[in-house]
C-alpha cells in the first residue's frame, strides 16, 4: 500500500501543532547520535518526512549541509519559520521519501523522525542504500513514556483521544498481524546493524502543550475533527489539570534513536554460503 501518498494531506492542520506538541528530542541524544556516526562539518544529512524540521534544525549546526523533504507544503512552511527562528541553514523540498533522486548527491546519515511508518519502508531503504556512504546510517528517531508513577496519566490521556480520533487507517494497519516492526524491516535491509541509544528526562508539561500534541496527531487533527475539535481541547484540559501542579503535568519521556548501519561483513541469512569442495 502507497501509505506517503494517501497520508500526506492528513498532516495539513497539523502542522501548525506539531512543534508546540510533540516532545522535542533532547540535544544530548542528538549530540550522541552525530558523535556515534562521526558527523562532521564535512557531512550531509537528509531528513526524511522533516515535518516542522525538528531534527533538521537539531543536525544543522553540526555539519555541512541538512537536505529536509516532506510531502505536505504545510509542514515545509512550519519547517522554514523554524529554522528562521532558530538561524538554521536548510534546503527544504517538498518530496515523498520515495521518490528521493541521487541528483541530491550522497549523504553520512538520513535522518527520520515518528514518520517512517508511513512511508513504503523497504523501498525507501533501498533509495537510501544508493544514497548513503558506506560508513554512513540511517537513524529512526521517535520518543515514549516509560512505565512509571509520574506518567499514569498517560493512559488515560490515549484513551481520550482514542475516544475522540478519527479513523484514518493507518492505526489499523499497523496493528494488524502482518505489519513488520521498523527492526525486521531494517534487518532484511542493507543497514541490518541495529543500535539503540536513548535519553530519558523528567520533564514539566504545560497543560496547553498536552492539547497542541492532540492536535498534532494525524487523526485528531483539527482538520479531521472539525467542530469536535474544541470539545476534545476542553475534554484534554479537564483531564489534565486533575494531575498538573501550577498548570504542568509532570512526565517522563525517553527519546531514542535507532543506528542502521551495513554490516562490516554482509551476509544473507536466506542464501547461506557453502564451503567450496576440492
Amino acid at each position: 500500500m502507497d501509505t506517503a501518498n494517501s497520508s500526506a494531506r492528513r498532516f495539513q492542520s497539523a502542522a501548525p501543532h506539531y512543534l508546540a506538541g510533540r516532545p522535542p528530542y533532547s540535544p544530548q541524544l542528538i549530540g550522541g547520535v552525530a558523535t556515534l556516526c562521526g558527523l562532521t562539518r564535512a557531512h550531509r544529512v537528509l531528513d526524511l518526512g522533516c515535518g516542522p524540521a525538528q531534527l533538521a534544525v537539531a543536525f544543522a549546526p553540526l555539519v555541512g549541509e541538512v537536505v529536509a523533504i516532506d510531502p505536505e507544503p504545510a509542514m515545509l512552511q512550519a519547517a522554514a519559520q523554524n529554522a528562521e527562528r532558530a538561524g538554521a541553514s536548510l534546503r527544504l523540498l517538498e518530496c515523498r521519501a520515495e521518490d528521493i533522486s541521487p541528483t541530491l548527491g550522497s549523504f553520512r546519515v538520513a535522518v527520520i523522525g515518528r514518520a517512517f511508518h508511513w512511508m513504503d519502508r523497504p523501498h525507501v531503504l533501498e533509495k537510501l542504500n544508493e544514497q548513503i556512504e558506506p560508513e554512513g546510517a540511517v537513524v529512526l528517531f521517535g520518543s515514549r513514556h516509560p512505565h512509571t508513577s509520574a506518567n499514569t496519566w498517560m493512559r488515560e490521556y490515549r484513551q481520550l483521544l482514542e475516544r475522540h480520533a478519527v479513523d484514518d487507517g493507518g492505526q489499523a494497519q499497523r496493528r494488524a498481524p502482518e505489519w513488520h516492526s521498523h527492526e525486521e524491516v531494517l534487518l532484511d535491509s542493507s543497514f541490518a546493524r541495529l543500535e539503540r541509544v536513548s535519553v530519558i528526562e523528567r520533564r514539566r508539561t504545560p497543560i496547553d502543550t498536552l492539547i497542541e500534541r492532540a492536535f498534532s496527531m494525524s487523526t485528531t487533527a483539527p482538520g479531521r475533527l472539525g467542530a469536535r475539535a474544541e470539545t476534545l481541547a476542553q475534554d484534554v484540559r479537564a483531564l489534565a489539570v486533575g494531575h498538573a501542579t501550577g498548570g504542568n503535568v509532570t512526565e517522563i519521556i525517553e527519546t531514542d534513536a535507532l543506528i542502521a548501519r551495513r554490516p562490516s561483513h554482509p551476509s544473507h541469512p536466506s542464501h547461506p554460503s557453502h564451503p567450496s569442495h576440492p
